[in-house]
């Protein structure tokens, strides 16, 4: 199984790989190891990653990028709306009240959800992927932010799956980082917990995570977070500057020119960067707008003044991190600082006087949210022996089942109120099983939505689901056993429904047996979860039900038994719980039903395909560029003398006409096109290449048959003993094969060497070699063979003397007939016989 982790930012994004010597950053096409989290479209083809960089200089209305701030949130949302005003693309609202990208591609405009569009990113990080490891990628861990809600995990799954991957977790990107700062510790306390902030500024947003280590253990003890303070309002604060200063300077207004938008936008966030390092630092555009260069200069001092309101609400974080986990800065050990924004000198500094001690960056800044991800793909893995290491992770928010509940003297469900509980609170563990009682008579519904939204700039109300139908064989209000479960990615959902029935069975009243049908009962109640870490969580939520239990939903504990089975005690033995899985219909507010899913996959599939065909068509275009402009040259060099001077011009001819067709009306052709055009210019050039070829390989395999029939003749013509075991009549076989190998050879060199160059050659090289072959093929296995074996004297007795005695003429006289070694050993001034015929031949 494939063992990567994903790293996608809002603005690039990071792939690392598990080896078996450790985690490794994949470099991308052009050898960076950050990729544009970009998809631009064009007329013919998508362009994604570092191509979509290229290109959206040209093309920004059609270049979609920030995908990360789009998905899973309304479109009304003011946080997006402030986004959508800095963005060059179209995004309107759709039919679901979620955004909609528009851009043009294949000649025509489409429309395109943000989760769409997350999944190219993600294909091309896919395909990074691939092409390092050298086999495909499925199994994978993709690092999000600790604030994304519900519906904003679903895309991310939504969009892995559109891009043929399979999230193994989605791990939050702090909890990443400490997982990779933390597996290599060696020098962790084995009691003591060591507490690390974490404090990641990236493009967008700011993350804070207070992280407590022990030996082998990671807990994640609270979350904090801006989602839109990064590096991004920085630049924006430049950029605001830069746009009025040069409106008052150079009377030109960047807001009405989309690409002058993009470049000042980019020359700022080089600017923030030179600040980092320098006091003061220069802006210069060739250019911008209107045909006019424009120029500026700024101070650090001044850069941070203008970035006082965004300053100010860095510290608000970190004070809340801290409240959550019950601590001090005194407490805190060390700051760890990431994140791509993290090296602006003020927020530097506004954590240095928050803490009290110096921020370290002993992590990659870029990279380390990649790595943790692989690290925790890797623990999932059982292809990989990682370090024992446990991760406790924490949720970040409140979540809360509501329903329908009735007063218990209410008659036909009149007198209707909600009623919910806080399922999983703030800092449960993940993932978690919570077990709930409901008592109920029919069909009835469930939401699960957020205890607090104060945090949230999202709807309350995440899903809601349907429970039934179901039949009671009583007609009464039955017992339900709803199962919710918080799951590995931090999505939450109604996981099954149960059906608790008691029945009559006909058994023999034993006395134990009363205590046994209690115990089972009351396991029954205890056994939801089905893996071990999440046993500790089976506590059900507290309060929100009457004591009867009518029509109201009962959390209950998972290690008492429940009221009706200490009610029905005294009847055990004749009775027993029949359990019946009760239908669970689910409704996600906002995310694609799985039908939309798989016409998404459809969609990239045939997009990825269109892609494919678009490369092969640019490669085969190359081709013909590359064959006209090399064999115009040669035809002037080396090819020179191997092509009369007439087919010479004609063919340079053809080749200029070729070219200016490339530059023309060949510019946008087909594939098919484009291969016949070569294989029509090959019918010319091929002939001129083989004629040069032909020629410079002619004299080597002539001078090796000439070798092989001189080495055979002489062999034949030898008085060495070595050959007298050999025939008379075999010897003249051989000779005359030599004579006749010669006298061809003789015939057809005297023919070619009457031919110019520029003549087609009658004597080819592969003839010379099948004429070596067969030549080879007689002679050898006559001179060869080997000598007789001396019959053994019956006399001789078989020790060890007489079997020596007998070794030596055989090793003198009977050469093995497998090892050319021994027939030539000792064969100073004797002929030699040629070792194979496909040895001589490829000598040279």
């Amino acid at each position: 199984m494939s063992v990567v982790g994903f790293d996608f930012g809002n603005e690039s994004g990071v792939v690392a790989v598990a080896r078996q010597r450790g985690i490794d950053v994949v470099l991308n096409d052009e050898s960076k190891r950050e990729t544009p989290a970009i998809v631009c479209f064009g007329e013919k083809q998508r362009f994604l990653g570092t191509a979509g960089a290229a290109s959206s200089m040209m093309n920004p209305k059609n270049t979609i990028s920030q995908i990360k701030r789009l998905i899973g949130r309304k479109f009304v949302d003011p946080e997006l709306q402030r986004d959508l005003k800095a963005l060059p693309f179209s995004v309107t609202e759709g039919p679901d009240g979620y955004p909609l990208i528009h851009a043009r591609y294949l000649g025509e405009m489409r429309s395109f959800t943000p989760t769409q569009v997350l999944g190219m990113v993600f294909s091309d990080l896919k395909i990074i992927a691939e092409k390092n490891l050298n086999a495909a990628v499925v199994d994978c861990c993709i690092g999000i932010p600790v604030y994304f809600t519900d519906l904003q995990r679903r895309a991310v799954m939504d969009a892995a799956t559109i891009a043929g991957l399979h999230p193994l977790r989605l791990i939050h990107e702090t909890t990443a980082t400490a997982l990779a700062y933390g597996i290599y510790k060696t020098d962790l306390p084995e009691n003591d917990q060591l507490n690390v902030a974490f404090v990641d500024i990236g493009h967008a947003s700011m993350q804070v995570c207070i992280a407590g280590f022990k030996k082998g253990q990671l807990k994640i003890l609270a979350h904090s977070f801006d989602r839109s303070l990064g590096g991004r309002d920085f630049d924006e604060a430049l950029f605001q500057h830069f746009a009025a200063k040069f409106k008052e300077e150079y009377k030109i207004d960047v807001f009405q020119n989309a690409r002058a938008c993009i470049r000042l936008r980019a020359a700022c966030e080089k600017l923030k960067k030179v600040l980092s390092a320098n006091p003061e630092a220069p802006l210069s555009i060739e250019c911008l707008m209107d045909e006019k260069d424009v120029r500026g200069f700024i101070k650090r001092e001044e850069f941070e003044q203008i970035c006082i309101p965004i300053l100010e609400r860095v510290k608000k974080p970190l004070e809340k991190a801290l409240l959550e986990a019950g601590l001090t800065t005194e407490n805190i050990h060390s700051v760890e600082v990431v994140g791509s924004s993290s090296r602006v000198p003020a927020m530097m500094k506004i954590l240095t006087e928050f803490f009290g001690k110096e921020p370290r960056r002993t992590m990659n800044a870029s990279e380390c949210v990649a790595k943790g991800c692989a690290l925790q793909c890797a623990i999932l893995s059982p292809t990989f022996k990682v370090r024992e290491f446990q991760v406790n992770e924490s949720f970040p928010f409140p979540i809360a089942l509501s329903w329908k509940g009735s007063a218990p003297d209410a008659q036909n469900g009149a007198a209707e109120n909600q009623q919910s509980t806080v399922v999983f609170p703030k800092g449960n563990p993940i993932p978690s099983v919570k077990a709930l009682t409901f008592y109920r008579s029919g069909t009835f519904t469930t939401d699960v939505q957020y205890a607090d939204v104060s945090e949230l700039q999202a709807p309350a109300k995440i899903s809601t689901y349907t429970i039934g139908p179901f039949q009671s064989n009583k007609g009464e209000r039955s017992k339900l056993k709803v199962k919710v479960r918080l799951n590995l990615h931090g999505i939450v959902s109604v996981e099954s429904a149960t059906l608790l029935e008691e029945e009559e069975v006909e058994v023999p009243i034993v006395k134990e047996e009363p205590i046994k049908m209690d115990t089972d009962n009351a396991s029954a109640d205890a056994a939801a979860p089905t893996t071990a870490e999440t046993d500790e969580n089976m506590q059900d939520a507290k309060g929100a039900a009457d004591a009867s239990g009518v029509e109201n939903g009962v959390p209950e504990s998972g290690d008492k038994p429940v009221e009706m089975a200490t009610d029905t005690k005294a009847e055990a033995p004749k009775k027993k719980v029949k359990k019946t899985n009760v239908p669970v219909t689910e409704l996600v507010y906002g995310a694609l039903a799985a039908a939309d899913v798989q016409k998404a996959v459809e969609k990239e599939f045939e997009m990825a395909l269109q892609d494919r065909v678009m490369e092969e068509t640019k490669d085969k275009k190359n081709a013909v560029e590359a064959y006209v402009y090399d064999m115009r040259n040669k035809l002037h060099d080396k090819y020179q003398e191997f092509v009369v001077d007439s087919e010479r011009e004609q063919f340079i001819a053809k080749l200029q006409g070729v070219e200016d067709w490339l530059y023309e009306d060949g510019e946008d052709e087909t594939k098919g096109v484009y291969i016949a055009k070569l294989e029509e210019l090959k019918k010319q050039g091929d002939p001129i290449e083989q004629r040069y070829k032909e020629y410079t390989e002619r004299g080597s395999v002539i001078d090796q048959l000439a070798y092989c029939i001189n080495s055979y003749r002489e062999a034949a013509m030898s008085n060495d003993q070595k050959f007298d075991h050999i025939d008379l009549a075999d010897k003249q076989k051989v000779l005359n094969e030599c004579v006749e190998a010669e006298a061809w050879l003789r015939e057809k060199k005297q023919q070619q060497d009457s031919l110019p160059k520029h003549a087609n050659p009658v004597l080819l090289s592969a003839d010379v070699r099948r004429k070596a072959e067969s030549l080879d093929k007689v002679c050898r296995p006559i001179m060869m063979k080997p000598k007789p074996a001396k019959p053994a004297t019956p006399e001789t007795p078989s020790h060890a003397p007489a079997e020596g005695g007998e070794q030596q003429p055989q090793d003198a006289e009977s050469p093995n007939p497998h090892s050319n070694h021994n027939t030539n050993a000792g064969d100073t001034d004797g002929a030699e016989v040629p070792q194979t015929a496909a040895e001589p031949m490829d000598a040279d």
